[in-house]
């Protein structure tokens, strides 16, 4: 059974073995393949394996000997899977790899809003502190988490391991599935002090977060997405914070990644971004391998599992 993966950097960049994937056929790893390359490197593979790098229908179309589709990562909308269903090819996934990690990344994301930990280190760093004639100064207003209003849209594995740490701050959590009552979304962005999203990217969640569901926010509030970014309406998003319409937001994740260099929301004011680094621990990457070799591993057993379509 020949495997090729056509983006493996990311998941290993030299850290972690393919070992286990080895073991299951013969392995051919790229770091990254650019769309005109796909076709090509993966023509003759019984099982591609791709992280960000997308796979439409027509490029499913030409690849005749594929069986399997793996995607190194929970979300899969990368792959158009109701193409590769019509022709008999499986798509799975690897659906708790990074619940830790990305639960640990979105109060990592709240936290810097709140306390603005990395701003005051800076500040502390070019002299601040050493003229300052107190014994303390911050710059700008810090938050106490307790008792506020944890919202979270997307109540999954992550949204619930989101939701157990909330409560341990003693906030409120408050919740709505993504795909459920658009009234009760609605109402989780009106009430809440925080509004965290933990849903996929499908039709009905792409700009979910638009400018109408900002204006429902408090001026107070805060949004954090370590989702996916096409969830949110980044231009509206821009404008909120510029305007002062809510208080701030958190992003791990943006509709296109890496982003223009005159990306609106790199210069909107009480925006916090990083890298698409939320799941991205060692100690996930090798969850990540590990899973995705016992999914090829039992695909060819003839027992498929985490298969979403």
């Amino acid at each position: 059974m020949r495997i090729v993966i056509l983006d493996g950097h990311t998941a290993n960049p030299g850290d972690l073995s393919w070992e286990a994937l080895e073991r299951t056929g013969t392995l051919t790893v790229f770091d990254r393949s650019r769309p005109e390359q796909v076709v090509e490197r993966a023509r003759d593979a019984d099982v591609v394996l791709t992280n960000k790098t997308p796979l439409p229908a027509d490029v499913i179309a030409a690849l005749p000997r594929a069986r399997l589709i793996g995607v190194l990562a929970t979300g899969f909308n990368v792959v158009d899977a109701a193409a590769a269903r019509a022709r008999g090819i499986a798509v799975v996934n690897v659906p708790e790899y990074s619940t830790p990690n990305v639960a640990q990344a979105t109060f990592a994301l709240l936290l810097e809003l709140a306390n603005r930990t990395g701003h005051h280190d800076r500040a502390v760093r070019t002299g601040r502190w050493s003229a300052c004639p107190d014994f303390c100064f911050w710059d700008g207003e810090l938050v106490e988490l307790a008792g506020k209003t944890f919202g979270i849209v997307g109540f999954g594995r992550i949204g619930q391991a989101v939701g157990r740490i909330a409560a341990a701050f003693g906030m409120e959590v408050i919740h709505a599935r993504a795909r459920g009552d658009a009234a009760a979304i609605d109402e989780v962005f009106a009430r809440a002090d925080v509004v965290s999203l933990h849903c996929p990217l499908v039709p009905a969640t792409e700009r979910m977060v638009d400018a109408r569901r900002l204006r429902l926010m408090k001026p107070s509030a805060y949004l954090l997405n370590t989702a996916r970014g096409p969830l949110v309406d980044e231009a509206a998003l821009a404008a909120a914070l510029a305007d002062g319409t809510i208080a701030g937001a958190g992003l791990d994740v943006l509709a296109v990644e890496p982003p223009a260099a005159d990306h609106p929301l790199l210069a909107a004011p009480n925006c916090v971004i990083t890298p698409h680094l939320a799941w991205a621990t060692r100690a996930a990457r090798a969850r990540l391998i590990a899973t995705v070799a016992a999914n090829v591993a039992a695909f060819a057993a003839g027992q498929p599992v985490n298969v979403v379509n």
